[in-house]
């Protein structure tokens, strides 16, 4: 399989009005959501839809427990999950405070396995849109 792209225009950043240029993005064919990942999980296992949706959910709580904690959380060959935080810079040391910082977010960094299938993947550029009919 591979992932579709389509070609969107956009300014050069930080010159409005400016030239523009080209660029790749990438289009998805839908939503996976936790229903399908629970059927999908139960066709190739012996546990229940029911179970594995409990057991996933569950799973969030603990991860957001555990981020509460200032933890990385290691999620196997998934991949780790960890709090990072952005702050304004402060003349002094002391001048550091909570009030300095000014927004976390939660970063994913992928694991082996999905890494090599980062590597692996095909790209198929779609089909320019059709010209408008001019209606002669």
């Amino acid at each position: 399989m591979s992932i579709p792209f389509r070609v969107v225009e956009r300014g050069l950043p930080g010159s409005a009005g400016g030239p523009t240029r080209f660029y790749a993005q990438s289009r998805t064919s839908g939503r996976a959501d936790l229903d399908l990942i629970a059927d999908r999980v139960e066709k190739i296992s012996t546990v229940s839809r029911a179970d594995i949706k409990a057991v996933l959910s569950a799973s969030v709580d603990i991860i957001i427990q555990l981020l509460q904690e200032a933890r990385n959380v290691e999620l196997g060959e998934l991949g780790r999950l960890r709090v990072s935080l952005s702050s304004r810079g402060e003349d002094a040391p002391e001048k550091v405070t909570v009030n300095s910082i000014r927004s976390s977010k939660i970063l994913f960094r992928p694991g082996p396995r999905l890494k090599d299938m980062q590597k692996l993947l095909k790209f198929t550029k779609d089909a320019p849109p059709a010209a408008p009919d001019s209606g002669q």
